[in-house]
Formats: C-alpha cells, structure tokens, sequence
C-alpha cells in the first residue's frame, strides 16, 4: 500500500515526475556543472579566461532553467493527456463493476436474513405487517394458514388473498411438518399425536381464514395433498421464505429470508405459486365477505370429507381466537 501511495503521488506530481527520468538526470547534470563553473570562475583572474568560464556557467544555468519550465509543461500536458483519460476511464470501469454486483446482490440475495428462533420475532413480524400494509396482492403457500388469517385480521386494510394450504384429510401430507415438530417438541410425544394435532390446525387454520374474509375483497384458498414444508408469503414488493426444509433448524421457527420484488427467488417463486395454485387435481375454495356461516361450513365439509357441527365451528373458532391473542402477544403486533 505505501508503494502505491507513492507512486500515484509521482504520477500526480510533473515536479517528481521529471526526476524520475532522463530528463531530469540531464538538468541536474547542467545545474551541477553551472555552479562548479561559476566556482571555478570566481577563483579566475580577471580576463578572458574568466569570462569564458563565466559565459559558460551562465549558459548552462539558462539552460537549465529552461529546460526545466518546458519539462513541466511538457509533463503537466503528458499527464492531463494520456494518465487522466485512464485514471477517468478506470473509475469508470470500477463504478460498472459495483453497479454490476449490487444487480447480482439484488438478483440473488436476500434482503434480510432472520434467524431460527423459539418464539415468534418481533422484527421479522413488524417488517411483514408494513410489506403486508403496503401490498395489494397478498400470496399465502404454508400449512394451516392460521398465520395468513392472523395477520389479516391484525392489519386494518383490504387485499386479495390466494392462499395454499395442506389438505386435513390426507395425513402423508402432513407427515413433513409432524417430523420437523417432533424434531423441535421438548416433550417426549409420538407422531400420531403430532398429526392429530397437525389436523386440528389445518381445520382451525381454514376456519380462520373464513374468519378474515372482511379484510379481503376476495379469497382463492387451494388445498393440496402434499404441500411443500417451506412457508412461502409474497407480498407485492417482497417474498418471504421460511425454511421448514432445513433439517438441521435449530429451534422451533426457522431461518426467514425476505427476497425484494424483481430478484430471481421471487420471480421463480410467483410462478411457482401460480403453478400450484391452479392445479386441477387441487380442492379450490372461494370466500368473499358475503359468504355465510353455512355456506362456509358446506364447502367445508366437502372439500375435507368431515363434518362440521355448530358446537365444532365455535371450537375452532374459539382456538384460533386464542392462536390469535398468542401470536399477537409475542411478535410484538398488539390486537
């Protein structure tokens, strides 16, 4: 580095420039000899001799000073000639190239990284609340959907809601979540009783949905066999990946990346969604703000091949009300 720095100095300083060269040797050359001579002729009698000697150092030192004004011009006019145009075109090339990974960054980055944690993180949720306030489309592929529901209802606007959550009929579906639980659970517990507990969310989740139909102008809810474990929320402006696929998570909520809208993640992700959510081996159910308890309930015990009982409905719809209250609590989101 202190080369470097020495050398750029040099090569912005004709000064020092010109004694790194020839040039430079030859004037020191010519000064030399002017003051030895006018030494030389100082110790001169008076004469012709003398005045030779005198005529010679003068000349020379003329010389000198001469040729040491056009070597700075000459240098000074080299440098804004040729170094400038490259130290200009170097900056540049420099700019193109942070230009060129700030898009890559943007394309394959994520904007934000959350770590595992045990509880719901209040960051995390505080920033979704203000990408879920800001957006006009709001894209929910999880399992439940309980969370989608949640936020809906904790949020004071209106959106379109497409959802895609995990079918409470078909257990191998559910099988992914359960492991990933059990890995998780502090108490010794088996994978029937996980499950069991697995289909009684996906049936409040749902109810909780229809429960959020005032926030929404319109709800598309696709449920699926085999959903993936990875939560997907896409926001227009963002996605979020929660990564129920990592194995190696370490607590209960996982590892959260938020990709920014325009990044190859999101692109890949919207079409991705759009794929599954208009599957034709999918249940669709639609729910509109004019939807009625029992039309809800009809639906529902289509689609899920079980029945729904009133005394079942306020359960449920008790449960998600408390989840509601709980999740609000801890991430920080008030009521």
């Amino acid at each position: 580095m202190p080369a470097e720095a020495d050398r750029g100095s040099r090569e912005k300083n004709p000064i020092q420039e010109i004694f790194w060269t020839r040039t430079g040797l030859l004037l020191l050359i010519l000064v030399v000899v002017s003051g030895l001579t006018m030494v030389l002729s100082a110790n001169l009698d008076p004469g012709v001799g003398k005045n030779l000697v005198t005529a010679v150092a003068t000349g020379t030192l003329v010389s000198a000073i001469v040729g040491f004004g056009q070597t700075l011009i000459t240098a000074t006019a080299t440098q804004r000639a040729m170094l400038t145009p490259l130290i200009e075109e170097s900056r540049q090339s420099l700019r193109d190239l942070s230009a060129e990974y700030r898009s890559m960054n943007r394309e394959f980055f994520p904007t934000h990284v959350f770590e595992p944690t045990a509880e719901p993180n209040p960051a995390l949720n505080r920033l979704m609340m203000q990408d879920l306030q800001n957006t006009r489309q709001y894209l929910f592929r999880g399992f439940s959907g309980r969370h989608a529901a949640a936020r809906l209802l904790l949020s004071k606007a209106e959106w379109e809601l497409r959802a895609v959550v995990a079918d409470p009929d078909n257990l191998s579906g559910i099988s992914g979540r359960a492991r990933y639980l059990i890995r998780h659970s502090a108490a010794d517990v088996d994978v029937d009783t996980i499950q069991a507990r697995l289909h009684q969310e996906i049936r409040m989740g749902l109810v909780g949905l229809y429960l959020a139909r005032s926030r929404c102008t319109r709800m598309e809810v696709t449920i699926i066999s085999d959903p993936p474990l990875d939560r997907l929320e896409i926001f227009d402006d963002s996605v979020w990946v929660t990564l129920y696929s990592d194995a190696h998570a370490p607590a209960e909520y996982p590892r959260t990346l938020r990709f920014s809208d325009g990044s190859f993640i999101y692109n890949m992700e919207r079409a991705e969604f759009g794929r599954i959510s208009a599957s034709h081996h999918a249940h669709h159910l639609v729910i509109t703000p004019e939807t009625t308890r029992e039309e809800f309930i009809s639906r529902f015990e289509k689609i899920t091949n079980s029945t729904l009982s009133e005394e079942q409905f306020l359960e449920l719809n008790a449960e998600f009300y408390n989840f509601l209250r709980d999740f609000a609590a801890t991430a920080e989101l008030g009521s």
